[in-house]
């Protein structure tokens, strides 16, 4: 059985929160705390480590999306956020702050669960895109990385390029290392002895 999902709430509407917890209950999601406002929020996940932020609010400010950007920047976590009412720049600049899921005039104990659930999904599509791509930046470079220090061997040892990927293969086995890091320590010596 897997561990429920914990939440924490920003609302400053008691009313409203009452609606949002209750769906909340019914989802089976465990609330950690509620919060009035967005003040301070990056201390607050920090110390309550919740799996998914849910925000219920009339229209969100300006400073609230910052708030929300400072904390999924150095915290990203799932953010499912409803508010009364919007408009499309404000809807924009939350989904650039790394708001995952943004309802307008659909806040409803029922609705709660599914928007926290496209929330989550979203999130984890999203991260599992940027981890891909970091990847990909990552073996771009370690190839570029690779290729010349393969040149600077070739022209060093006067081998051909196979024999030089060979070296340099060889290397990485026996210090336990990628190519890409073996080849970038090549680079780094040769730097540091060029006249």
């Amino acid at each position: 059985m897997t561990k429920p999902l914990s939440v924490l709430l920003i609302d400053d509407n008691p009313t409203r929160a009452e609606v949002v917890e209750a769906g909340l209950r019914d989802a089976g999601y465990v609330l950690l705390e509620r919060l009035d406002g967005t003040y301070d929020l990056s201390a607050r996940v920090g110390a309550l480590k919740p799996d998914i932020i849910v925000v219920s609010i009339d229209s969100p400010s300006r400073d609230a999306i910052e708030d929300l950007r400072r904390t999924t920047e150095r915290q990203p976590r799932p953010i499912a956020l409803f508010a009364d009412r919007s408009d499309p720049a404000t809807i924009a600049a939350a989904m650039e702050a790394g708001v995952s899921a943004y309802v307008v005039k659909g806040l409803a104990k029922d609705r709660v669960q599914p928007v926290v659930d496209v929330a989550v999904a979203h999130f984890n599509r999203y991260h599992a895109m940027r981890e891909e791509l970091d990847r990909a930046r990552l073996s771009l470079v370690e190839r570029k990385t690779v290729d010349r220090a393969k040149g600077l061997l070739m022209e060093q040892k006067g081998i051909g390029e196979d024999a030089v990927y060979k070296l340099l293969r060889k290397l990485a086995m026996e210090q336990n290392k990628r190519i890409g890091e073996v080849a970038q320590d090549i680079l780094t010596y040769a730097k540091a002895l060029k006249p």
